[in-house]
């Protein structure tokens, strides 16, 4: 009997936590494999726009008021990753005061259909996306994910050893026990989802199985759960903050915030930084992906960049030439960060023309 990853009944329409004020309906225009939440906050319209820009932008990759159809890329496999993604149900998840989560289930279609649970955690004091890498206090990230991993190896362990107890066990058994003692169970904490719920934070792992091997894997994803309490000694200055109510908020990482400036002194544009990961050659070094779009034309443009220190690098790409079997780049962007505001340069790669660029964390 397969374990459901969901700890909630999916609902339609409005939530039921703590945030009375916080609101959640359905993007339109609904239908079937299109449920997709979207959030009314009149209290503070700032945080409002954010939450909403970020789920549309980095799910259905859709610049809201851009066009008719929030939909159509996701819908019709024309998304930068070319899959056709459906969203089946959502549902606001009872939290504490300052933070919105919010599950979403789904089925992404590349070269199978794959169906799939996620869920998005949100800030509600400033509209940020929560990451996992900001909740824990440096020092014990690693023992964090040392609980997590042990939690994850005991529940495979518990069941291989059922297994492993069976008389003349089938051929089927014998595929199980091959494919749970290979499993991967090393996560850190960037591989990880997670939510919040009312007393306490739950982490889901991948599961064991590849797509073909799914039907013999019966425990599925992995969940880890943790009182708040558990964790207390492990939170960083900014989760005490936002756990206890606090209008107070501490300072969090550079990964998927959104910015506002313009190029030029005269383009307004909106910046959304999404993944930011290691650099393998360099340890003082960070990769990041990030699209901007001009407020104007609401087209979304991808850029790929370097954090080192506080100095920023970015390609900008224009097009792919089958020929040289190379991005040929449109810009690059070199600025720095200070505070809250990042300054610098955007130079056009075939005039060389250097424009300015100002931005700031909205």
């Amino acid at each position: 009997m397969k374990k459901s990853i969901l700890f909630f009944v999916l609902v339609s329409g409005l939530g039921f936590s703590q945030q009375k004020n916080v609101k959640i309906t359905d993007l339109k225009p609904k239908t079937e494999d299109s449920n997709f939440p979207l959030i009314t906050y009149t209290e503070n319209p700032l945080v409002e726009n954010k939450i909403n820009t970020f789920l549309q932008v980095n799910e259905l990759e859709y610049v809201p008021n851009s066009e008719a159809n929030p939909f159509k890329r996701v819908s019709t496999g024309t998304t930068s990753y070319s899959n056709y993604i459906y969203f089946y149900s959502w549902e606001k998840i009872e939290t504490p005061k300052n933070i919105l989560s919010i599950g979403m289930e789904g089925e992404a279609s590349g070269a199978y259909p794959e169906n799939f649970a996620q869920w998005k955690n949100f800030d509600l004091r400033t509209g940020n996306f929560i990451n996992a890498e900001d909740l824990f206090h440096p020092n014990y990230v690693k023992t964090i994910e040392g609980l997590i991993q042990k939690g994850i190896k005991k529940e495979v362990n518990d069941f291989l050893t059922q297994l492993k107890a069976e008389k003349n066990p089938s051929e089927e058994v014998q595929e199980q026990i091959g494919m749970y003692e290979g499993c991967f169970m090393d996560y850190t904490l960037d591989g990880l989802q997670y939510y919040f719920a009312k007393d306490k934070i739950r982490f889901i792992a991948g599961r064991c199985a590849n797509h073909a091997m799914r039907a013999l894997d019966e425990l599925d994803s992995h969940v880890i759960e943790f009182s708040y309490k558990e964790l207390e000694k492990y939170w960083s200055p900014y989760t005490r903050s936002l756990l206890s109510g606090s209008d107070k908020v501490e300072k969090t990482s550079f990964r998927n915030k959104l910015y506002k400036g313009k190029i030029d002194g005269k383009y307004p544009i909106t910046v959304l930084v999404s993944r930011l990961y290691s650099d393998n050659n360099s340890s003082d070094t960070k990769s990041f992906n990030a699209e901007y779009w001009y407020d104007k034309s609401k087209k979304l443009i991808k850029w790929n960049g370097q954090l080192k220190g506080n100095h920023i690098s970015i390609v900008e790409n224009d097009y792919y030439n089958d020929e040289t079997r190379q991005w040929i780049p449109r810009a690059h962007v070199e600025a720095d960060m200070k505070g809250s505001k990042i300054s610098g340069t955007w130079q056009d790669y075939k005039t060389k023309k250097y424009l300015t660029l100002e931005l700031e964390e909205l």
